[in-house]
């Protein structure tokens, strides 16, 4: 008989969105049918695993659609809720406390009339959280990073990076100056030498260090002393992105911050209350009312965006208090215990993974084409969890990132690192046998396909 082979086309399984950022011709509308077609190539193999919906709270486990609107359910560590608090009883009663009080939405930037006693009321929490700074607030944490950098550099300054700084971050530094300079990720000699270098040549004009606390594909930190010393070498300005481990992380929530004594080391700290104070928005905060006042009319996306929602700002403020009572303190040690759990779990099944505990739980799964493989695999067989696949991540180190709750259970890990485990041996299979196809053509696949 003769073998007959299936193939996925060798297309849905190689390139990125990089290909077609600087799509080319006249028509701006027509040019972007290239991407569509490689999307939808991949979205007809399910290969697509992105744009994905939960049709319930997204718990621990929860029911979601796929862009087609295809329903699975499964244990999901796909959502960014780390204390799972966006479904805390006290937050929603918070929440709902606010649409009762003043409606639904803000109705104004924050330059103007759009802020609300419970703005006013976070603002405070924060800035007792953060050791007495100022408190700007955003209404996203994009906008927040965005406007940390776009709302001080100028086109003289300088902005010095590490190469993987969150979209945020770079995309505020392009459109604040051109003298952008990236160096290695985590390299301090690299940070050194750039900073150096730029000083021999401009004693005049200011510099801004960018790193984050917790980097998100990679789960792993800098050393903020150590940064905040050439800092004060070079008579620079350093900036800390705290998204992901503030709150999350430590006893006493403030993450790396905390854990390596260097709150007072950053000038400017920025946060997001989209990962563990189960709400939309950012902050910015700084050491001086006279920076945060510049911050509020100079920040684009501070005097030109509405506000936080009422909802939003008493949910954040909430959950802020959660963090900071000793409820927090419980569920922080308990998603430690689970990030500690599932990563041993991982190893003992043969999974690498990346970085150091945190609730981002980095899974590598190598070339592209296995990544996308295995996650088709991972949702069928009801396991949740994002791929990142350059150009979000170097070329060939796909991975998953599972994002850790404290509301997992034990049961939880231990079935998602089985079905990971049977997905990855699945996928690994079905890319061999297909590039095994493509390559074994001709009258020799023929007589060896013969039987």
């Amino acid at each position: 008989m003769t073998i007959k082979t299936n193939l996925v086309p060798e297309a849905a399984l190689t390139g990125s969105l990089r290909d077609f950022r600087s799509p080319e011709g006249p028509d701006l509308i027509a040019r972007t049918d290239g991407f569509y077609d490689w999307q939808n190539l991949r979205r007809e193999h399910e290969l697509w695993p992105y744009a994905r919906s939960t049709s319930t709270a997204p718990q621990a486990r929860c029911e979601a659609r796929s862009d087609t609107g295809e329903i699975f359910a499964g244990i999901n560590f796909a959502s960014q809720d780390y204390l799972s608090l966006s479904s805390h009883p006290a937050v929603k009663a918070a929440a709902i406390e606010a649409i009762n009080e003043y409606g639904v939405h803000s109705a104004g930037s924050a330059a103007l009339l759009g802020n609300t006693a419970n703005s006013l009321l976070l603002e405070q929490g924060l800035s007792e959280f953060l050791g007495g700074r100022e408190i700007v607030l955003y209404p996203t944490g994009w906008a927040a990073g965005y406007g940390s950098v776009q709302g001080f550099v100028r086109g003289n300054d300088h902005v010095v990076m590490d190469i993987l700084a969150h979209s945020c971050l770079q995309e505020g530094a392009k459109a604040a100056t051109q003298n952008i300079h990236y160096h290695g990720h985590l390299n301090l000699e690299a940070l050194a030498r750039k900073l150096q270098r730029i000083r021999a040549s401009d004693q005049v004009n200011g510099i801004l260090v960018v790193t984050e606390s917790l980097f998100s594909m990679h789960s792993d930190t800098p050393d903020l002393l150590a940064m905040r010393a050439l800092c004060n070498e070079f008579s620079a300005t350093l900036l800390v992105d705290c998204a992901h481990d503030l709150g999350s992380i430590g006893e006493d929530g403030l993450g790396h911050l905390g854990l390596q004594n260097a709150l007072d080391a950053a000038d400017i700290i920025i946060g997001s209350f989209s990962k563990t104070f189960g709400s939309n928005g950012g902050f910015i905060a700084v050491k001086s009312r006279a920076t945060a006042e510049y911050l509020k009319y100079y920040s684009a996306t501070h005097t030109f965006s509405n506000a936080l929602s009422p909802v939003q700002a008493a949910s954040v403020l909430c959950a802020l208090n959660i963090v900071r009572s000793e409820e927090g303190r419980l569920l922080r040690r308990k998603l430690m215990d689970n990030i500690l759990y599932l990563r041993a779990e991982m190893t003992r099944a043969g999974l690498q993974t990346l970085g150091d505990p945190s609730p981002i739980v980095p899974v590598s799964l190598g070339l592209e084409g296995v990544g996308r493989f295995a996650s088709r695999h991972l949702m069928a067989m009801g396991g949740i969890a994002n791929l990142v696949e350059y150009p979000a991540v170097p070329q060939g180190g796909a991975r998953f990132r599972f994002q850790v709750m404290a509301a997992h259970t034990r049961d939880d890990i231990d079935q998602v690192v089985a079905i990971l485990a049977s997905a990855m041996r699945e996928a690994d299979l079905e890319y061999r046998l297909g590039h095994e196809g493509r390559q074994d053509t001709g009258p020799a696949r023929a007589a060896t396909a013969a039987a």
